[in-house]
């Protein structure tokens, strides 16, 4: 038992421990900082351990804080036509981006960019080009709201980015065969290369799981060896362990493609109809993505496949019950819903480009992910319609907003400074 002499100490340790913390939240909300310290970053350390761990705590939650005051500041800021184009990420090609589509995305005020194809320009050409491509982010009050700029980095067929700097990454079957530790450590390497190319989200891990029954004859992931295995506890400890190494060099990633592609036959990019009659809402599968999203996942993606056994009406990415019940209310996934391409993609090309924009914001979903920026004025006119005429749509705009906004502040692409 503490003596009284102790009890007193440890209350003037205590209150000075307050008020560095409020001093804290007061700075920082003057300051109007929106970027959250790192997972373990301390700002103010003090020699006892308990004192330092409560201090780091307060001091997370005063960031947190500032950054929701930033987003909510930034929000207010804006027309309706720039809230809209918080909602897109737009293709454009990682080697030359077009002049049309650039100048496309830059009059709907289109928040993210995916760099696609292939390019062999190595980072540096590639950190140019990026920066050119931020130049035309929009401005709020004096500031530019800054772009998420991402791609698909995922290994073996699917690189978007190579040449001098960029490592040539293994396919996520051979990942899944080494030492979680090995694939984090190297997985902290290839982000660090995306982020001295000037990009702050990959476009994986891949979390479906493929049955090995199925192996190659799974047209989307298995015939290009993307699964990290044929089981969900090799998927969810090397998905796991490779979204750890982005996070540990400062790069989002995304759990992909929600609920699973590992079941069909079929590939949503090409073609219709792709059916999953398997998996579940219990199913197993969806351990990879439950452990992801328990990790802090910033990023899900849904596929376009329809699966009979959750939601038989709907495609996942058009259905509220696979994002707002399952992913959203069952899973606890509070970060940022992007579609799977619905620009181009076959799976979708029955519904017209502005209704698919509107039924996956009305899902539950947030960014709206395009690689065709031609689809981008009919997606941006049919949410703004959608707005004027229908208060819950409205609102669901605005959580979507917000949502990526704070995911921006988190990167540090927000300034209320």
């Amino acid at each position: 038992m503490a003596t009284p002499v102790r009890r007193r100490a440890g209350r003037r340790s205590a209150a000075r421990l307050r008020h560095t913390a409020v001093g804290l939240a007061t700075t920082l909300l003057a300051t109007g900082a929106c970027t959250v310290p790192a997972a373990g970053e301390a700002v103010h350390r003090v020699p006892d351990a308990e004192n330092g761990a409560s201090t780091r705590a307060v001091a997370s939650r005063a960031a947190a804080t500032a950054a929701t005051s930033c987003v909510d500041k930034v929000y207010a800021g804006m027309t309706d036509a720039q809230r809209v184009g918080q909602l897109f990420m737009g293709g454009v090609a990682a080697n030359a981006p077009s002049a049309t589509d650039l100048r496309t995305l830059r009059t709907y005020h289109v928040g993210s960019v995916m760099l696609t194809g292939r390019s062999s320009a190595g980072t540096a050409a590639t950190k140019k080009i990026v920066d050119g491509i931020r130049k035309q982010a929009d401005t709020v009050g004096g500031r530019q709201v800054g772009m998420i700029v991402s791609t698909d980095q995922e290994g073996g067929q699917v690189q978007v980015l190579n040449g001098p700097g960029f490592s040539v990454i293994p396919n996520a079957l051979t990942q899944g065969t080494w030492s979680t530790t090995t694939l984090r450590g190297r997985a902290t390497t290839w982000a660090k290369q995306l982020k001295a190319a000037g990009l702050d989200l990959d476009l994986a891990p891949v979390a479906d799981v493929v049955p090995a029954s199925l192996g190659t004859r799974n047209a989307p992931i298995g015939r290009y060896h993307r699964e990290f295995g044929h089981t969900p506890a090799v998927v969810t400890s090397h998905s796991g362990a490779f979204a750890a190494g982005f996070r540990d060099a400062g790069v989002m990633t995304t759990f992909k493609h929600f609920p699973g592609l590992g079941q069909v036959i079929g590939n949503t990019d090409t073609t219709a109809n792709v059916v999953d009659s398997v998996t579940t809402t219990s199913s197993a599968s969806l351990t990879p993505f439950r452990s992801g999203i328990a990790a802090g996942a910033p990023f899900v993606m849904i596929s376009s496949a329809k699966y009979t056994k959750i939601d038989p009406a709907h495609l996942a990415v058009f259905s509220p019950t696979v994002i707002d019940k399952l992913l959203r209310t069952r899973f606890g996934f509070k970060g940022v819903v992007i579609s799977d391409d619905i620009g181009q993609a076959v799976a979708v090309r029955a519904y017209p480009a502005g209704q698919r924009a509107v039924d996956f914001v009305a899902a539950g979903g947030d960014m709206v992910l395009t690689v065709k920026p031609s689809t981008v004025p009919a997606m941006a006119q049919a949410v703004q319609s959608r707005m004027t005429t229908d208060a819950a749509f409205r609102a669901k705009v605005a959580a979507a907003v917000h949502r990526i906004l704070t995911a921006k502040a988190n990167a540090g692409r927000l300034s209320c400074g």
